[in-house]
């Protein structure tokens, strides 16, 4: 009688521990993510949050249309299309882990939007207005990513699409790039991505949790496969996904990256060096580029647009 009731209260703490894991690292929680002025206030951000505020809010204030797609999996998803002038191209924006599109492409959207060109923020799966609670570091939403690039392939005909990410949406839209996606995509634009789900998912919980760290990684492995639907991390990588794709890539990273540190896009520029090219900010943090050297940035994005237009 003894060993049963072990065993049982073995599976239990598994299943405890499991979904604990899984409710801290993939669960999407309504609340302060949702809200576009819940900036990033570390000391790497305190120095421009005057200016983030200032194009989030410009960002926010602009007229869009929301507009929504069904997942593979029966989501509906959300996002929020910023017109531009006809015939100019579209481009699909992915924002990071737990972010929004106005936050996360604050000033990057409007460097599109005056082009004369059309910008939908996406809302990735679980957050803002976009159904789900769970997160998938980009093995789920690149599904959701190629989706949106069949909606916007239909909605505007023989339009140039680009398909643009930042830390966890970089990721996506890279690991998008091995999959069947219209004619149309001319282009994707990573800044700061990470490679492997896994290593940044360890990385971070190195630091918050130590040396237990690698302890709590099969708990999560786990928790994904009960708790999110026989989500398993063992098969998607950025650099596997781009290793044979026809799309030209351009990767941006800040040197001084600490969350998503700037060796794990190394892996993908090194992949397929006919097809990706990577820059790198010295100084910048974790998605600062842009506002540690807004010339530079809008430089390099707008040679990239216009060569993969050529």
């Amino acid at each position: 009688m003894v060993v049963p009731v072990i065993l049982l209260v073995l599976l239990l703490l598994l299943l405890i521990v499991s979904y604990g894991v899984y409710r801290f690292v993939l669960y999407a929680p309504l609340g302060q993510q949702n809200d576009p002025f819940h900036l990033p206030n570390g000391p790497q951000y305190l120095p421009k949050y005057d200016e983030m505020y200032r194009l989030t809010k410009e960002l926010v204030d602009l007229p869009c249309e929301r507009v929504y797609i069904t997942s593979q999996d029966g989501l509906q998803l959300a996002g929020d299309w910023h017109a531009g002038e006809p015939g100019h191209p579209v481009h699909i924006c992915c924002h990071g882990y737990r972010g929004m599109g106005v936050r996360d492409f604050c000033g990057g959207a409007q460097t599109l939007l005056g082009r004369g060109d059309t910008v939908l923020l996406i809302h990735q799966r679980g957050q803002g207005d976009s159904q789900g609670h769970t997160m998938t570091f980009g093995i789920r939403e690149r599904e959701d990513v190629r989706l949106w690039a069949e909606y916007c392939a239909k909605r505007c005909p023989d339009t140039p699409l680009f398909l643009h990410g930042i830390s966890m949406g970089a990721a996506t839209v890279l690991m998008t790039s091995a999959l069947p996606l219209p004619a149309a995509v001319k282009g994707i634009l990573a800044d700061c991505p990470y490679d492997v789900p896994k290593d940044i998912i360890t990385l971070t919980a190195k630091k918050s949790a130590g040396p237990l760290a690698g302890l709590l990684w099969p708990f999560l492995c786990v928790g994904a496969f009960l708790f999110a639907r026989g989500l398993r991390f063992d098969h998607v990588c950025c650099h596997e996904a781009v290793k044979h794709t026809p799309v030209p890539i351009l990767i941006i990273h800040g040197e001084d990256d600490r969350f998503v540190p700037a060796y794990m896009s190394e892996p993908m520029a090194a992949a397929n060096p006919a097809r990706v090219t990577r820059f790198t900010f010295p100084d910048a943090g974790h998605g600062m580029s842009y506002l540690m050297d807004t010339p530079r940035y809008q430089r390099i994005t707008r040679d990239f647009i216009e060569s993969c237009l050529k």
